[in-house]
């Protein structure tokens, strides 16, 4: 009984994590088992491991367009973000450039870590975006002058799938001397990433927004630019990040992007499907507001209000009908303040506690959406009928 229950969930929250594909947890699997030793070890299974990281580093780096070198392997996005910021700032620690850009739409990972650069003497200014999530070009303009260490600005919004204007972005930074790192996790499978077409310094990414496992993640760092470590110890990743390399879960990293490289159709699928599903529920809902509706988004990203609903409750309802969805940010569960996200958008006060975000995913079929679709459409109606 219970299994049958289990099959009829479906699962929507792809944002917040996925599911380890099949073939990658093949991967790991033959690591735990064959390549265990420690790969700053110069005998025979040390290097067996060696090789198995080598190997992933290469599949990173060419997810991205990087060279292999310029690959530093983290335990999660949240770490990649802290030693961009951390180490690019105590790096440079003289104060000829004391200011640090990111956005008002950022990740916590980005947030809190400028907020302790800003204890320390840096100057954090945070970038304003339009009514559609896109950050404001012109104002962004003003705000780079020859003071700006870093700007930091997130290549997605993992709650409403904007994508931003990463080239221009570095465009603007670069003209004042500044780097520019982007937060590149929830982007990283949903659209190309490059590193020669985007401009960037820095990217963070990790490995289970991607079907691989969580703890961990990587930061590109341009073979340029020189960053302080945050970790002390061994002399693992070029002595910028100690820490004996976790082995089983870098070569599932590696095989996550081998497969978004191969299957990179797949999001045109998932593209097809969140419209359909999105067409579906604003037809049966007229009052629904589709959050970043006018800007390019990732594929799989639907962040959607309805006028009237409280989110908490729809998610709650759904979840009992074997629906997973979100409120938004997984990071931000358990805090009542309604997504910054959203504010910085100036989305209107009723949608900012009534909006849900659906994420698709590579498991997402056709005939689940149906259903989620219908479901949702009668959780609402219900909802309005209960409504005061």
């Amino acid at each position: 009984m219970n299994e049958n229950k289990d099959t009829r969930r479906i699962y929507l929250d792809n944002n917040a994590t996925t599911p380890i594909d099949p073939r990658i947890m093949e991967v790991m699997s033959h690591c735990y088992k064959e390549n265990f030793g420690n790969p700053s070890s110069i005998h025979w299974f040390g290097q067996n491991a060696k090789k198995a990281l080598d190997d992933a580093r290469e599949k990173v780096a060419a997810f991205i367009n990087a060279t292999p070198s310029e690959i530093i392997f983290t335990s999660s996005g949240t770490e990649a973000d802290n030693l961009a910021l951390l180490g690019i700032a105590q790096a440079r620690k003289d104060f000829s450039r004391n200011k640090i850009i990111i956005s008002e739409i950022e990740h916590h990972a980005i947030l809190r870590t400028a907020d302790t650069l800003e204890t320390d003497g840096f100057i954090i200014i945070k970038a304003p975006v339009n009514q559609e999530g896109m950050v404001d070009i012109t104002a962004l303009e003003q705000l780079v002058d020859d003071k700006v260490l870093l700007v930091s600005i997130m290549t997605a919004n993992n709650e409403t799938g904007v994508i931003q204007p990463i080239s221009r972005i570095a465009e603007l930074a670069h003209s004042q001397g500044a780097l520019l790192h982007t937060d590149a996790v929830q982007a990283a499978g949903k659209i190309e990433l490059s590193i020669e077409k985007m401009g960037c310094d820095l990217m963070s990414l990790s490995a289970h927004k991607i079907y691989g496992p969580k703890g961990i993640g990587a930061l590109y760092l341009n073979k340029k630019t020189t960053i302080h470590p945050c970790l002390y110890g061994g002399s693992q990743e070029r002595g910028r990040r100690a820490g004996t390399e976790n082995i089983a879960h870098i070569a599932a990293f590696g095989k996550a992007c081998e497969l978004c490289l191969e299957e990179y159709h797949e999001r045109d699928i998932i593209n097809r499907l969140r419209d359909t599903m999105q067409n579906r529920i604003t037809r049966a809902i007229n009052n629904a507001v589709i959050h970043g509706k006018n800007a390019a988004r990732i594929p799989n990203t639907l962040s959607i209000g309805f006028p009237g609903i409280d989110a908490e409750a729809l998610v709650i309802h759904l979840d009992l009908k074997g629906i997973a969805v979100s409120t938004g940010a997984a990071c931000s569960s358990g805090i009542i303040e309604p997504s910054h996200v959203l504010r910085a958008m100036r989305v209107p006060k009723e949608l900012l506690l009534s909006t849900i975000r659906i994420s698709l995913g590579r498991f997402s079929t056709e005939e689940e959406l149906n259903n989620a679709c219908a479901i949702l459409i009668s959780v609402i109606e219900q909802l309005k009928l209960n409504s005061p």
